[in-house]
């Protein structure tokens, strides 16, 4: 399904999703698109989908979930710390509350600076630029690497984005931040003007001052790649960044995602 909004709405899905959206605002369930619907408008990439992405808070995914089973949809608690799905046949929509890596939790803030839209015929609130680059920065998978989209929404939007905010959303992850930002120079040498200059003083300026325990034995690679740094944990002796209590994921949910890698095969 092609993004830009006469094919979205020509689509055969399209008949699933104007009624799973029908459903949320009859419901009055807060939630906005994300995805390659929100990623196009920001970046001005047309890019095909087969689902649609739609971002609610945590709490709210129960009743949602009740929601849909209700209208007879199967619905599928998929990963209990960030993913849930909506099916009708083939298709299906995803229910987003948080990340792969449990670090990009669907927040009030996601709320609060939403973007208003047309889309799929009606008006719709996107998740906001600053969350989607902080949720995408950590894709960094063998098979998918978002630092491409990352690097769009920095040319096409950067002058416009909240870079404190963007900024506060890395947190303690900060390299991360920097280390698209050193790529954004890299491929886009011309517009290096578009990512602030305090920004990159501001980062430089801690990592020139970064002091790490040579004792800790954390990896933090798993924030990146569920499945590529696995060897860290099973034959190097390094602890599980996500897990608790270096993150927020239990050992439980850590299992489950990492037991998937095989089914995505």
């Amino acid at each position: 399904m092609d993004t830009n909004q006469s094919a979205a709405v020509d689509d055969p899905a399209s008949a699933f999703y104007a009624d799973a959206l029908d459903l949320m605002e009859s419901a009055a369930i807060p939630f906005l698109i994300g995805g390659a619907f929100a990623y196009s408008r920001y970046a001005q990439v047309n890019r095909e989908t087969k689902d649609l992405d739609l971002f609610l808070r945590a709490a709210d995914v129960p009743r949602t979930l009740a929601l849909f089973d209700g209208a007879g949809y199967r619905t599928e608690l998929a990963f209990p710390h960030w993913l849930a799905k909506v099916y009708c046949g083939e298709l299906f929509i995803d229910l987003i509350f948080s990340s792969g890596n449990g670090v990009s939790c669907v927040d009030d803030l996601w709320f609060e600076h939403a973007v208003e839209h047309d889309a799929l015929g009606r008006r719709l609130r996107l998740c906001p630029p600053e969350e989607m680059i902080w949720s995408k920065a950590f894709v960094q998978e063998r098979e998918r690497f978002d630092g491409a989209d990352v690097l769009h929404l920095f040319l096409t939007i950067g002058p416009t984005l909240d870079w404190e905010r963007v900024l506060m959303r890395f947190g303690p992850h900060w390299p991360v931040l920097l280390s698209h930002i050193v790529l954004f120079r890299f491929v886009y040498p011309n517009r290096r003007q578009v990512v602030p200059e305090w920004i990159v003083v501001e980062l430089m300026r801690r990592f020139a001052e970064l002091r790490v325990n040579p004792d800790s034995l954390v990896c933090f690679g798993t924030l990146l790649s569920r499945e590529q740094y696995l060897p860290d944990l099973e034959r190097f002796g390094y602890e599980d960044a996500r897990v608790q209590p270096h993150g927020p994921l239990t050992p439980s949910e850590a299992e489950i995602w990492t037991a998937a890698i095989e089914s995505k095969k």
